[in-house]
């Protein structure tokens, strides 16, 4: 297995809007991540992974583009970007672009020309179809924003695609010079400096041309399998592999959905030329009651089964990237943890250690250091996260199930979740704004913030430090052989990992009641990594805690 930078790294997403305002507006910007560059120096990761700072109506908050040389207006302007990375990696951390480019803003120049008409040089910059005979769209998608996929456009009586938001049209990467658009702007901002990028659902830039009907689920019709890891994905990869990857020494992550340990390997393959590593969704999925909205929680015997898989099938072969949660996702604790105040520490410590003593790059979440949770919202009007809104929208208001049996689902997995402010301290706004944060700050805040865990040697923030650097001294933990024990237990989750004569045994409990647990024989009195709580013991039978978790390392 080849050994390289970014396999050992530990990454730090930071969803700007969020992070930290430094002009009183409300709103997160570069200036306010430089400020707080020396705390993340003191977490000890080595990469930031921002979400999208280019130009930007903010339709889907920074995911639609109109300008992907330029940094948005609340954000501050590409010098404050020049300033960012010569400051972060003046500190050792690399940043990590946001690539959006599945689609763009409607609001690019290059749609803007191409809905002027059918013969415009841009016209096959996006993908554009007549309505069916009987004045309906080209086909029966749904766009994971609710609604058609398909928007009508009067200036030339035709529809275009957006998988996503009407104003984010899906690009057509069929047309050479749309690919060669990409790869230029890439290639600038790789010669400005930067260390890689994440890739916006990099898996869905490939369409079938015939562009069929799909089978109806839910309210719409299934575009997965006509533009999900489509026909040409893996050449275009390859394409942008051989003309800008390939060219400097950069972390690539896809966000894949829909993938298959088997097309990761293709994706992120040791030898295939395409990616470093890939985002999969499953273990985060939801196939619920109402599409992907769903109140209930995955059983921990599934959680394993899907995270065991990711772990085997691609151990030699490709690389993991491990995350329990991000901007689209809800608070990992209050998801897979326990986030009443009596566990919310243990859970939150538990879960870290769960992850990252995994094989794979870990990310980490802004916030998730700090055991932040899921918002209390109160009302549809709190939400400012445009599928929470259409979600609420297309399912209640429109009467198919009622706002009781829906707003469980909604609280628990909208992605506004993920995207109140970071909470820093016990001051106005958790210390995130002078101003009025754009969305509200979390009530705990109080409790949570980073002024009180950084000061508290035995916080979730310091349990997290601790993890990173021993990430750094214990190769083992990056690129030992992971094996599953206790497969069939709702309450545990235990696996050993080996590299060479060393061996460590990952004891986690996911449970808020005790458990006996019996120490294997070869682990009997092995020296304890870490511990979230004062370890029981470190041989025969003992007594497991609500959410405790340890490691045993066999030297």
């Amino acid at each position: 297995m080849n050994r390289t930078w970014w396999k050992e790294a530990v990454i730090y997403q930071i969803y700007p809007r969020s992070f930290m305002d430094s002009n009183g507006d409300g709103i997160g910007d570069l200036q306010g991540i430089i400020s707080r560059l020396d705390y993340l120096k003191y977490l000890g990761i080595d990469v930031i992974w921002m979400s999208p700072v280019y130009k930007s109506p903010n339709d889907d908050n920074g995911y639609d583009i109109s300008d992907y040389q330029a940094i948005m207006d609340e954000f501050g302007t590409m010098e404050d970007f020049d300033e960012l990375l010569s400051a972060a990696h003046e500190r050792g951390i690399k940043i990590v672009m946001d690539l959006v480019v599945n689609h763009t803003s409607d609001e690019h120049r290059w749609f803007v020309e191409s809905r002027r008409s059918t013969d415009n040089p841009y016209r096959d910059y996006y993908i554009w179809r007549e309505g069916k005979d009987d004045q309906t769209p080209p086909n029966n998608w749904g766009s994971c924003f609710s609604g058609s996929a398909w928007q009508y456009d009067e200036a030339t009586s035709m529809y275009y695609l957006h998988l996503f938001s009407k104003k984010q049209p899906d690009l057509n990467w069929d047309n050479p010079k749309v690919r060669q658009e990409v790869f230029d702007m890439m290639t600038w901002w790789c010669d400005k400096g930067i260390d890689g990028f994440r890739m916006d659902v990099i898996s869905m830039i490939s369409k079938v041309k015939e562009l069929p009907d799909g089978e109806v689920k839910g309210l719409y019709g299934d575009y997965g399998p006509y533009a999900v890891n489509g026909p040409n994905v893996h050449r275009y990869l390859q394409e942008m592999n051989e003309k800008v990857l390939s060219k400097y020494d950069l972390m690539t992550v896809g966000e894949t959905p829909e993938v298959t340990t088997e097309l990761a390997r293709q994706y992120a393959g040791e030898d295939t030329h395409e990616l470093n590593m890939v985002f999969q969704f499953e273990h985060v999925g939801s196939n619920g009651k109402y599409a992907k909205w769903t109140d209930e929680k995955m059983p921990l015997t599934t959680l394993k089964k899907i995270l065991t898989r990711w772990q085997t099938e691609l151990y030699g072969k490709a690389w993991n990237s491990l995350f329990w949660d991000n901007h689209d996702q809800p608070r990992a604790v209050s998801r897979f943890g326990d986030d009443r105040p009596q566990y919310r520490e243990a859970s939150a410590k538990m879960l870290a250690t769960c992850l990252h003593m995994m094989q794979g790059s870990p990310y980490v979440y802004q916030g998730e250091e700090l055991g932040m949770t899921n918002y209390p919202f109160q009302s549809p009007s709190d939400f400012r996260d445009i599928e929470s809104i259409n979600a609420y929208k297309e399912w209640c208001e429109s009467g198919i199930v009622s706002h009781e049996e829906f707003w469980p689902c909604l609280l628990w997995l909208s992605r506004d979740n993920a995207r109140t402010p970071m909470q820093w301290d016990d001051s106005e706004h958790s210390g995130f704004t002078t101003g009025t944060p754009w969305i509200t700050v979390n009530p705990n805040y109080k409790e949570i913030n980073a002024k009180a865990e950084t000061a508290d040697p035995n916080s979730v923030f310091h349990y997290y430090k601790k993890l990173i650097a021993l990430r750094k001294q214990t190769p083992i933990m990056v690129y030992g052989k992971y094996e599953p024990l206790f497969e069939d237990s709702e309450d545990w989750f235990i696996y050993t990992r080996t590299l060479d004569q060393e061996k460590l045994l990952v004891v986690c409990s996911f449970t808020d009641q005790e458990t006996e647990f019996t120490i294997p024989e070869e682990f009997s009195g092995a020296d304890v990594l870490i511990s979230n709580m004062e370890p029981a013991g470190n041989q025969g039978t003992v007594t497991l805690r609500p959410y405790e978790a340890f490691v045993l390392w066999k030297k």
